[in-house]
């Protein structure tokens, strides 16, 4: 069904290839997952099974891509659209009208189809994937991981033969992300629809897959069952690197699989010891400025729909904040009224001990860094180096290119530093944006889904600079649907739900409690230990207790 003969791909303004000889047979009705780290090649090979490179982005060429033993080469994108259905990895990017019910039947429309079936697909999908309430809303209204959701809709409306999607549940929770993976999976194994499919979040998807293809500098080096693959690929999620270290086979790909090799594993492990999650990076830093954060009763709507109902929160320095909850319960919102970008309706918000009512979000910028869901939005300089330089200046600080250099390796961008930002894959560009941010030393982190894009390497240095913020007193809040970044780096958590704070708590306790916002170790371990890091230094005090 698909074939790629020596493909490879240069980007317009890129020095090398993103693609190099590929060769590449997927049959009818496989479920590939595709792997590998930012800046792998990933979403430029999907973009050439969709035909979009290189008639949409231009460069180099070279090579075939056949599609049902069509040529991209020889028609358009367009005209690939009723056998290939894309979703792009910013979902931002991909809609064309104004309101969710009309972008889902856009296609539709488009190929004419009989009104009456174009009903029921909508239908159908706006049930299927959780949208029945949000039809009539504008697609500028919606979250993030709701516009995921929607764009996903949009292409199965059009019941393509082959759908490519690229990181689809980089801003889902956990439970939509589930719901949308079963319903590939049923797609795939009850209609035959041919799923070529790139993440990250391993630990999400990779049971659904029969081929896992893992990627590294534009090439395909691994290719075969993903229990077989993995255990040739670096980047793993928590529990196969777990297994990887204490050697089970065969090698679990879920929880449930893993069970039987962890029953006297756990048996033995001890308590977690406290304080555990010290710092991995430790430069020296001033101060945090002294002053409370947080918000007091704050109401919060668009309209007449309310998003934050009376919400309480204090944010601490030296302590991590996880913000979690469902798609669309409010959790941007938050940051944007801590950032000054949205004004209360009722109830106070303070930054470092002042009231925001009082100041423009650019005297607020001066403490606080924010970064959005969309990276690109912040990034207009012509190298990554220029982005950090951009903002020491704003901040009327000296340029130092000693702790610029010293951030972008900490971040693992050193060799990007020269690079135009808007050609980095989204990964790349997620952790340039949180660079540019903390180059100015911010007493106040926001970050709204900061591992979007980040493969296992590139979070793990994440995690390391999140701790050595806190090490050094900074206040760090997180929104994430990533329950292992919680795991790893949170001190504590609060559980957003229909506009109010559900739970708000030591990060253990809550994961430990939780069906769905839950680490893939602490659902092995039932709540005693939430990481690989813990566990291994659990087993090891067990070990020499038992000796």
């Amino acid at each position: 069904m698909i074939k790629l003969e020596k493909l490879s791909y240069r980007y317009p303004t890129a020095s090398e290839f993103a693609l190099r000889e590929v060769d590449l047979s997927v049959p009818e009705g496989a479920f590939v997952l595709l792997v590998g780290g930012s800046g792998a090649g990933k979403s430029t090979l999907l973009r050439a099974i969709a035909g979009l490179v290189p008639h949409f982005y231009g460069g180099e060429f070279g090579g075939r891509v056949l599609v049902d033993g069509v040529d991209t080469l020889t028609v358009q994108p367009q005209q690939l659209g009723g056998r290939v259905g894309f979703v792009f990895q910013d979902p931002e990017a991909q809609a064309v009208t104004e309101e969710v019910e009309g972008e889902i039947a856009f296609g539709m429309e488009n190929l004419g189809l009989d009104p009456a079936l174009i009903r029921r697909r909508l239908e159908e999908l706006l049930h299927q994937l959780d949208l029945d309430q949000l039809r009539t809303r504008a697609i500028s209204s919606l979250s993030g991981g709701e516009r995921q959701r929607l764009a996903i809709a949009a292409a199965l409306a059009m019941q393509p033969a082959i759908l490519v999607l690229d990181e689809p549940t980089s801003q889902l929770d956990p439970q939509s992300a589930e719901e949308v993976l079963t319903l590939l999976q049923k797609l795939n194994s009850d209609l035959g629809m041919t799923i070529i499919l790139s993440e990250h979040r391993l630990e999400r998807v990779v049971q659904y897959a029969d081929r896992l293809l893992y990627m590294a500098a534009g090439r395909i080096v691994a290719d075969g069952p993903p229990r077989e693959a993995l255990a040739q690929v670096p980047l793993t999620p928590p529990l196969l690197t777990l297994a990887k270290r204490l050697g089970w086979q065969p090698l679990p790909l879920t929880v449930r699989e893993a069970r039987p090799f962890a029953r006297s594993l756990i048996s033995t492990l001890p308590a977690p010891a406290s304080g555990e999650g010290a710092a991995l990076f430790s430069p020296t830093l001033p101060a945090a400025k002294e002053g409370s954060t947080g918000l007091r009763e704050v109401w919060f709507g668009y309209g007449r729909r309310e998003v934050l109902r009376g919400v309480s929160l204090d944010i601490q320095g030296g302590a991590v904040l996880a913000i979690i909850g469902r798609n669309g319960g409010g959790k941007t919102t938050l940051l944007k009224l801590l950032i000054g970008l949205l004004r209360p309706q009722r109830g106070d918000v303070r930054v470092l001990g002042r009231n925001v009512a009082g100041l423009d979000p650019s005297q607020i910028a001066q403490h606080v860094g924010y970064v959005p869901q969309n990276p690109a939005s912040l990034l207009f300089a012509d190298t990554v180096a220029d982005e950090l330089r951009f903002t020491l200046r704003g901040h009327k600080l000296a340029v130092d290119e000693a702790r610029i250099t010293d951030l972008l390796i900490a971040l693992g961008l050193s060799g990007l530093a020269d690079r135009y930002p808007r050609d980095l894959s989204i990964g790349q560009q997620q952790r340039v944006a949180i660079a540019a941010l903390l180059v100015a030393d911010p007493a106040l982190v926001l970050l709204d889904e900061p591992t979007r894009g980040l493969d296992y390497e590139s979070k793990a240095a994440l995690v390391a600079y999140l701790r050595w913020l806190r090490t050094a007193g900074r206040a760090v809040v997180l929104v994430t649907h990533d329950v292992e970044l919680v795991a790893e780096v949170a001190d504590r958590v609060a559980l957003l739900a229909a506009g109010e704070i559900a739970v708000d708590g030591p990060t253990r306790a809550v994961l430990s409690e939780s069906l769905i916002f839950s680490s893939q170790i602490g659902k092995l371990t039932n709540g005693r230990f939430l990481t690989v890091a813990e566990t291994m230094a659990g087993q090891d005090v067990g070990v020499q207790d038992a000796g």
